[in-house]
């Protein structure tokens, strides 16, 4: 006789917050997470408004600058700051100001509002003394984040499900029957029209069709490279900083390794590929526009950062335009030394209109792929495509 199982006595219950993925955040305020993700509007706005200032190369908030600059000279504060900022600063659309900043009753209620709200920022700790702080880069960057993930879940673009044995983008194996769920890119055309040859079938039928095993090619390492000149500021690097997110999220969450490197006439930052997914989202979110645009230097140093394990290693570079600094032939002898060293290499040109010729060599020298990118609402999709490609 088989006993009954007892009832389980429930003396307390407790709400659970539930995460999509298996990232951890242990390096992130946890009183901003919650704001974030339990959506309050006031903490979005005010990281909205953080990343917007970041991606203007801005990192203070200075009320008497920003006052002078928008009575010289508004057109020339409107680009500086834009419509965000300005309408933040001002609690004003940015055609009322203008219309009106002459007024001097007007300029006298304007300095008070900015005065005001740049005290609403320190008193929250996200300014001090003008400059951003470390909690305002994080607002920004969970901001960044959560706003990027829900993106991609509206586009339907929540990620592959393969498994790593029988990846769908590794190399071309062995040939089988075609199953429900393959991809038509993997069909053997030659091998089905020879089976269909062979039984004399005078078309193409469904179980005639071959499709190519998929063999995965490992780990993987990848480096995200975004160029970070002038040219870049504003919504085109926002762009990219949202693309480089993630791309972090989906290889980390995939346990794959991914790095960075941001350049411009310099390298401002570098981070060898990891795992480690908070880091590289706050490097990423406190990313401002520089000068000008060095290849050799950012794809020299992407091969020091790559380990000496034997993976696959992916360098993406992401720039709105061909190198400013050294010699085409010194880009191309960097590629060829980043490919001897194990490493493909493709680029995504954001807006490329000059230097295609250049962007096509590096990517057949460096065995990899070439993106341009038109609308820059695409460059997260473009980014995950060339992710998939290496898988």
């Amino acid at each position: 006789m088989v006993a009954r199982d007892k009832k389980t006595e429930i003396k307390k219950k407790e709400d659970i917050e539930e995460l999509e993925g298996k990232l951890e955040f242990s390096n992130i305020n946890d009183k901003l997470m919650h704001s974030v993700l339990e959506n309050d509007k006031d903490a979005i706005e005010k990281g909205k408004l953080l990343q917007d200032a970041v991606n203007r190369g801005l990192s203070s908030f200075n009320p008497d600058l920003m006052f002078d600059q928008m009575v010289k000279n508004f057109k020339l504060a409107k680009q500086i700051y834009g419509e965000r900022i300005i309408r933040f600063a001002t609690g004003y659309g940015e055609g009322y100001v203008e219309k009106n900043i002459r007024i001097p009753e007007f300029q006298k209620e304007l300095k008070q509002r900015m005065d005001e709200n740049t005290k609403e920022l320190e008193k929250e700790k996200l300014l001090k003394d003008d400059n951003m702080t470390d909690k305002a880069l994080e607002l920004a960057s969970l901001v960044m984040y959560t706003e990027e993930l829900e993106n991609l879940n509206a586009k339907g673009m929540k990620g592959e499900k393969e498994s790593r044995k029988k990846s769908y983008y590794g190399e071309k194996g062995d040939v089988r029957k075609f199953r429900k769920g393959d991809r038509y890119d993997d069909i053997s055309i030659k091998k089905s029209i020879r089976l269909a040859v062979k039984r004399g079938h005078d078309r193409l039928r469904k179980d005639d069709l071959k499709a190519y095993e998929r063999e995965s090619k490992g780990s993987i390492e990848m480096i995200y490279a975004l160029d970070a000149s002038g040219s870049m500021k504003g919504e085109k690097i926002g762009a990219c900083k949202k693309a480089g997110v993630v791309l972090s999220y989906k290889a980390i969450e995939r346990e794959d390794k991914v790095g960075l490197i941001v350049f411009g006439s310099e390298i401002k930052e570098k981070e060898e590929p990891s795992k480690n997914f908070p880091k590289l989202l706050k490097k990423i979110s406190a990313i401002r526009a520089g000068r000008k645009t060095d290849f050799v230097l950012t794809i020299k140093n992407s091969i020091d950062l790559f380990s000496e394990d034997d993976v696959t290693k992916h360098l993406v570079l992401l720039t709105d335009a061909m190198p400013t600094v050294g010699k085409e032939e010194d880009v191309l002898e960097a590629v060829s030394a980043a490919r001897a060293a194990g490493i493909s290499v493709s680029l995504i040109g954001v807006g490329l209109e000059k230097g295609k010729e250049l962007a096509e060599n590096i990517v057949n020298i460096g065995e990899g792929r070439l993106y341009i990118v038109k609308n820059l609402s695409d460059v997260d999709e473009i980014v995950l495509e060339d992710y998939y490609s290496v898988i």
